[in-house]
């Protein structure tokens, strides 16, 4: 478990920013404020200038770290997804039986997130609600393919394969393991907007909770 925890780190592409925001307080008070001023505004009313002004410095020292909100943006889901990989890790190491991996893998990428105190200034909370309501405008892009190639979505396609990689060690012969895999993470978070703000077109909600829903799905599917 050690030697894998060495391996594991919350890292995101490199390319994504200009300067790593880990690496400074300053960074740091970017991240953790842009988490609660798009959450409160959203992403699509929120600018650099707005930032600067709740966090007490110059726009242009924003820009010392991210080219753009849009980088900021895939900054955040990137943490994100890397942060869900942690967790699932760490939570199947030692569960032995494929099936119940699996199950317990669903239920990470699905449930609904709570605050991880390992990671002072940002609120996963805030956090995952933002990619629930946004994270798709870092992709929904003219831009995609081409930040694809360069590697800005790198977290996220390791964490689909990762499950799509537990899919086939229940179901070896199952043809649509990528395409489960990735209907898992992107339908949990469609199930969850769904609850919130469209409660009468989905059955998902405090009691039938999306984790439950992709449960059964996966466990229907490879019967």
């Amino acid at each position: 478990m050690k030697k894998l925890l060495s391996v594991l780190k919350i890292s995101v592409p490199d390319k994504i920013f200009i300067k790593d925001p880990e690496t400074s307080e300053l960074g740091k008070r970017i991240i953790e404020q842009s988490i609660i001023l798009i959450y409160e505004i959203g992403f699509d009313n929120f600018t650099f200038k707005k930032l600067g002004t709740k966090i007490g410095s110059n726009e242009s020292s924003i820009y010392r770290y991210f080219e753009s909100k849009h980088k900021l943006l895939l900054y955040l889901s990137s943490w994100y997804w890397a942060w869900l990989e942690y967790q699932l890790v760490i939570e199947t190491f030692s569960i032995s039986n494929h099936l119940e991996k699996l199950e317990k893998a669903v239920t990470i990428a699905t449930r609904t997130v709570e605050e991880d105190n390992n990671f002072a200034h940002i609120n996963e909370t805030l956090l995952y609600k933002i990619i629930v309501n946004e994270s798709s405008k870092s992709f929904l892009t003219k831009e995609v393919d081409k930040e694809n190639k360069e590697g800005y979505f790198e977290v996220y396609k390791r964490l689909i394969t990762r499950i799509s990689e537990m899919i086939l060690n229940v179901k070896k012969d199952y043809s649509y393991s990528l395409s489960l895999a990735s209907t898992i993470i992107e339908g949990g978070l469609h199930q969850h907007y769904l609850s919130e703000h469209f409660p009468s077109i989905t059955n998902c909600n405090k009691e039938k909770t999306p984790c439950s829903f992709f449960v059964d799905l996966v466990n229907n599917t490879l019967k």
